[in-house]
């Protein structure tokens, strides 16, 4: 991992200097939409929701800065072969009239920032829903469509170097100081352990391809059925071994109790739709802790800035403390018997 820019650089930059008028003028200029906007939350981006004059919504994404172009590219191609995969449930990429897949907008400081249009998918979120063993299973379902979708897709952007990485984990080391929950600290420092001894030693020799890479409770759409319609939120694909996407999923599938109760059908299903090679499951159990201890790491060093007592701080590690107790409890079942609920 040594050619790989230091996880600690990499820094969430700011969204670029933009307001709602001067993505509409551009928008308008160069795809002819025009209607209502509101933004929408992004660390990186400005990203707004279009309401047209004919009803018809978009999603509007006026990229970060600090964006390789060939990253943007990336995105774009890879939205355009599952359309042409025949995905459903996936964002579709809009073109201008004259055929371009994106546009430009000039910031209030003078850069040129990427401009992308694509369609807008409705659904309730997997996080606003009681996620039951029948909505987990059809979870792992859709995830290996969309893996079984990229099978194949090469593009020059895949290879982007990013904070969530699960590949470079035995670098949360040096994020370890800013955690001061001692039962937290700990938890993320054994898990670091066990990548470095158990999973980095073999990831090279995994089944590779490009992976949404973040399909967490928040980018996974339900329908008025409560089936899993859809993924949004495509910023961090990348190309990784396959099973990352998976224990990634399945490190948001968080309960009391039994930490294998939504895991157990969500891999279920995966495993009968997209078949998992032995040696990828022999790492999922450590690959779901270490999404996990990516998630603690994280938090701790973005809020090392916030006084112990600031309400958002407060407030943040109140709503992610379920991500300890998960990883606690993930712990304490073990591998063996981890494995052995999936031994048919």
């Amino acid at each position: 991992m040594s050619s790989q820019t230091d996880i600690s650089e990499s820094v969430l930059a700011g969204p670029p200097n933009l307001d709602a008028e001067d993505v509409a003028s551009a928008v308008f200029l160069q795809f002819g939409l025009t209607g209502d906007y509101t933004e929408l939350v992004s660390e990186r981006d400005r990203n707004y929701r279009l309401i047209s004059r004919d009803g018809t919504s978009y999603a509007v994404k006026a990229t970060c800065q600090a964006e390789d172009a060939i990253v943007t590219d990336f995105q774009i191609a890879a939205l355009i072969h599952l359309e042409n995969r025949g995905l459903a449930g996936v964002p579709r990429v809009i073109r201008t009239p004259a055929g371009r897949d994106s546009g430009v907008v000039k910031s209030k400081d003078g850069f040129e920032v990427r401009l992308r249009v694509v369609t807008w998918l409705s659904g309730r979120l997997l996080r606003d829903v009681d996620v039951t063993s029948w909505i987990a299973g059809r979870f792992g379902t859709r995830l290996a469509e969309l893996n079984i979708a990229f099978e194949g897709f090469t593009h020059e952007g895949e290879a982007q170097s990013l904070l969530w990485d699960s590949q470079r984990a035995g670098e949360l080391r040096r994020f370890l100081h800013y955690i001061d929950d001692e039962a937290a600290k700990e938890s993320v420092s054994k898990v670091v352990d066990d990548f470095d001894s158990r999973v980095e030693p073999v990831l090279r020799d995994l089944p590779h391809q490009v992976i949404h890479n973040d399909a967490n409770d928040e980018n996974i759409l339900l329908d008025s059925n409560g089936d899993v319609s859809g993924f949004i939120d495509f910023g961090d694909m990348m190309r990784a071994p396959r099973v990352v996407d998976v224990a990634t999923a399945a490190s948001y599938l968080r309960t009391e109790g039994d930490p294998l109760t939504l895991i157990e059908p969500f891999v279920t299903a995966y495993k009968q739709k997209n078949a998992l090679l032995d040696a990828e499951f022999d790492v999922l159990f450590d690959l779901i802790r270490t999404r996990l201890a990516m998630t603690l790491a994280f938090m701790y060093w973005r809020l090392a800035a916030r006084d112990i007592d600031d309400p958002y701080r407060q407030k943040t590690l109140a709503v992610n403390s379920n991500a300890l107790r998960f990883l606690q409890n993930l712990s304490d079942l073990g591998r063996a018997a981890f494995r052995s609920r999936f031994q048919t």
